[in-house]
């Protein structure tokens, strides 16, 4: 069986592969953040663009993205929060720890991930990176 790396306990193809391939929307944003995180681990650059809210989308940089997702070795997903982000809902935050590790080095990056839904389908906006002294 073939674990979804966002460590949601089902298999990528019950989970976030049909997202990502875009056989289904992400009914939540939780769903959505967990589809970017798989994405990263699989290298899906694609996706992660096209699941950017088309605002934010100027700056986007996908060879660097590429890059950073090749070369890091991702250890796993902790979702730590959700505020809103349901399937009725226009916005929602995703607090969330990315672990991973680079030249052998361990990581964690902590985030409250924003998203936003636009015609049913929803987008990563942006998020802040919450620092040990900021943590709710």
């Amino acid at each position: 069986m073939n674990q979804c790396p966002c460590q949601s306990g089902k298999t990528y193809d019950a989970c976030c592969g049909p997202v990502i391939s875009g056989n289904q929307a992400a009914p939540t944003a939780e769903a959505l953040m967990r589809s970017r995180y798989s994405a990263f681990v699989k290298g899906e650059i694609d996706y992660l663009r096209n699941s950017l809210h088309p605002d934010h989308r100027s700056d986007f940089d996908p060879a660097s993205i590429r890059e950073w997702a090749s070369n890091a070795e991702w250890l796993g997903l902790r979702i730590i929060n959700t505020s809103g982000g349901g399937k009725d809902d226009a916005e929602g935050t995703v607090e969330f720890i990315a672990l991973f590790r680079e030249k052998g080095i361990a990581y964690q990056h902590h985030e409250l991930g924003q998203f936003n839904r636009l015609n049913g389908v929803w987008y990563y906006t942006d998020g802040k990176v919450v620092t040990p002294e900021a943590a709710p």
